[in-house]
């Protein structure tokens, strides 16, 4: 579940009405994934390269749907993030979709991967 450790704050933040942090966010969910290369690495081989450079790049963010994180990740990962976020597991891939985009973009504000 590495990939997704440090969203669990956010998710607990965002169900609560809290504003959210994302640079903290994202920083230590990279951490625990092998750093953001490892992140972006297992989002390439989940089929969502277009994606992923448009999170990266200072463009706008391309979405990515619930579906598509339902598909990129396995039942035990997302049942194992629902236990973790305390939510119901149909709500875990609506809210990877929607703050996964901002976690990446937020790890790279100058469209560039850092060193």
């Amino acid at each position: 579940m590495g990939l997704f450790d440090g969203l669990g704050s956010v998710l607990t933040d965002v169900l609560q009405g809290k504003d959210v942090n994302l640079g903290a966010v994202a920083t230590q969910m990279f951490e625990n994934a092998g750093g953001l290369d490892g992140v972006l690495s297992q989002l390439h081989s989940a089929g969502l390269s277009e994606q992923v450079a448009s999170w990266v790049g200072t463009g706008e963010n391309l979405p990515v749907s619930a579906e598509q994180i339902q598909q990129a990740l396995s039942s035990t990962q997302l049942q194992n993030l629902a236990k973790t976020f305390g939510v119901d597991l149909s709500e875990v891939p609506t809210l990877l979709a929607q703050y996964l985009p901002k976690a990446v973009d937020a790890a790279t504000p100058n469209g560039t991967l850092p060193s």
